[in-house]
């Protein structure tokens, strides 16, 4: 009997390189943020934190508890906020994460697209009073930019779910 994933010509992915490819993933999310877009209302959502929290949530052994901090630092020099509020933030995350996952034995998409909702929502939040002062009047544009987040995440959550299934393929 054939098994039906067998190819007998594909070359299997290297350990090294399908450890690396979760990584590279949130940095190019990250790097997306030094496009340079003309826009009147800056509602461009966080992409590396998008994809960090697909990776955390669809594929939850493709990164290592402690890879929010690193990630997170690399997001903080390309992107301009001041430099520690990703690592400090995407950590507190997937702190939260971890201790959601010990309450909710099993879950749905809609349960994970509601805690990526809420954690980004958080960053974004705790972001604008890290990096912005209070008297400046951009909690509407907060808002909708965390709305705008929350409505890519299935697009995030796909394509993570896509890559790994390529990662996966050995």
């Amino acid at each position: 009997m054939i098994d039906a994933d067998y190819r007998p010509f594909r070359q299997p992915l290297a350990p090294g390189r399908a450890r690396a490819i979760p990584w590279l993933s949130v940095v190019a999310g990250s790097l997306l943020a030094t496009l340079p877009l003309v826009v009147t209302i800056p509602i461009l959502p966080p992409f590396g934190l998008l994809m960090l929290l697909a990776w955390r949530l669809i594929a939850p052994f493709a990164l290592r508890r402690w890879a929010a901090g690193p990630l997170g630092l690399f997001d903080d020099l390309v992107s301009g906020q001041p430099l520690g509020s990703a690592v400090l933030l995407w950590s507190l995350c997937f702190l939260a994460i971890e201790l959601v996952e010990q309450r909710l034995l099993f879950r749905e998409f809609w349960q994970d697209w509601l805690i990526a909702a809420g954690a980004a929502a958080f960053c974004l939040i705790a972001g604008r009073f890290i990096a912005v002062p209070l008297a400046a009047h951009v909690d509407a544009i907060v808002g909708v930019q965390a709305a705008a987040t929350a409505l890519l995440f299935p697009v995030a959550a796909r394509l993570v779910a896509w890559i790994d299934a390529k990662r996966g393929m050995v």
